[in-house]
């Protein structure tokens, strides 16, 4: 069996797409599974879509038209589309309506949580299209505890980190900064001190923070560790990963009432929204040991979340006949051409805009 994977694979601190394709990548490997992130071979049994905007997304390989225009010539070729995103999560209003068009030229989709999936459902997804939730899981042989003993007295400063790879706003950035004004008062500096690891919003700073370039991999994982609990204030966040690797580290969980962030984090740590931040972080202070024990069973890891999608793989690969068109004819290879020249023109319209725009604003 051969699967395609339409992401570029880069190594670096990249976001959780990223992240997801290199994972799943080297563990199809494993089990022996052949994997690419191109469609110039004859034998491709499933492409799964990660990122199916060429114009929009530097790590896509190839767009979604490129994949239906396959599957055109190999009728029994199956699509998945993994949905990890919205409009919601960052202020736009375009990507809700992208990812229903790469629905419809799909066979199944993949929501990274009943969250995005109840959002996608909202915006005109059709709920009777085959479909599956799969929640993300990071990489526990990189993210994991350490043997320091947890602190947590009254009387000590407890250390909390948080990391994002987007500098969008939409990212907590309202509630770091209400952190940062806090750790102004010298008083609350003593039971507290926070760390923000990735890229900050063009024209905002921290006085009182420590911030830190993007990081990834053991690197991360080893800043990571050295902090006592994880904040995360992301507005509408599909999913993530930052708060799976925060855990993962045995970090208990500050997290905002917000998004799928409830779905991955109960029973973690302790959930806050706009009214009772600073009331939740003291709280935190007060409980952390209770949260310490209980976050050595959270149990989001990626192999979990990759042998879900090798089974669901699986599963597709043997009911291809459900999904399959019919026999390719001269019609269908001529159609098949048309879907590759208008990805193309439109990935180079689009590129050609942003340039002109980048222009005029300066």
């Amino acid at each position: 069996m051969k699967v395609s994977i339409n992401s570029k694979f880069l190594d670096g601190p990249y976001g959780g797409g990223m992240m997801f394709a290199i994972f799943l990548k080297k563990f199809l490997s494993k089990k022996e599974v052949g994997v690419v992130n191109h469609l110039n071979d004859d034998d491709i049994d499933v492409i799964l879509h990660v990122s199916p905007f060429p114009h929009l997304m530097k790590a896509a390989s190839y767009s979604y038209l490129n994949a239906w225009a396959y599957k055109l010539i190999h009728p029994r070729t199956v699509i998945i589309q993994r949905v990890n995103e919205c409009d919601e999560r960052k202020g736009t209003s375009y990507i809700n309506r992208l990812l229903l068009k790469v629905s419809r030229r799909s066979d199944f989709v993949v929501f990274i949580s009943t969250w995005l999936k109840r959002n996608l459902i909202a915006a005109g997804f059709d709920k009777d299209k085959p479909n599956q939730v799969i929640l993300n899981g990071a990489d526990d042989s990189v993210f994991f505890s350490s043997s320091n003993t947890p602190v947590g007295q009254n009387n000590e400063q407890l250390k909390f980190v948080t990391h994002h790879w987007s500098s969008n706003m939409m990212k907590g950035h309202d509630v770091y900064k209400q952190i940062d004004e806090l750790l102004g008062d010298e008083e609350f500096s003593k039971m507290f001190s926070f760390t923000y690891i990735g890229n900050v919003p063009s024209g905002l700073s921290y006085e009182n923070t420590r911030v830190l370039a993007p990081l990834s991999g053991e690197e991360l994982a080893e800043e990571l560790r050295a902090h006592d609990f994880y904040l995360t204030a992301t507005l509408n966040e599909p999913a993530g990963m930052h708060h799976i690797e925060g855990a993962l580290c045995r970090l208990p969980l500050l997290y905002r009432n917000s998004g799928a962030l409830p779905e991955y984090c109960t029973g973690f740590g302790l959930m806050f929204d706009e009214n009772n931040f600073k009331e939740k972080l003291v709280q935190m202070k007060n409980e952390f040991r209770n949260w310490n024990e209980r976050i050595g069973d959270y149990s989001n890891t990626a192999d979990h979340m990759a042998q879900e999608y090798l089974n669901l793989i699986n599963q597709l690969y043997q009911d291809a006949d459900k999904f399959q068109l019919k026999p390719k004819t001269l019609f269908t290879e001529i159609v098949a051409v048309l879907f590759k020249t208008f990805s193309k023109v439109h990935t180079f319209i689009y590129k050609v805009i942003v340039v002109v725009k980048r222009r005029f604003s300066v």
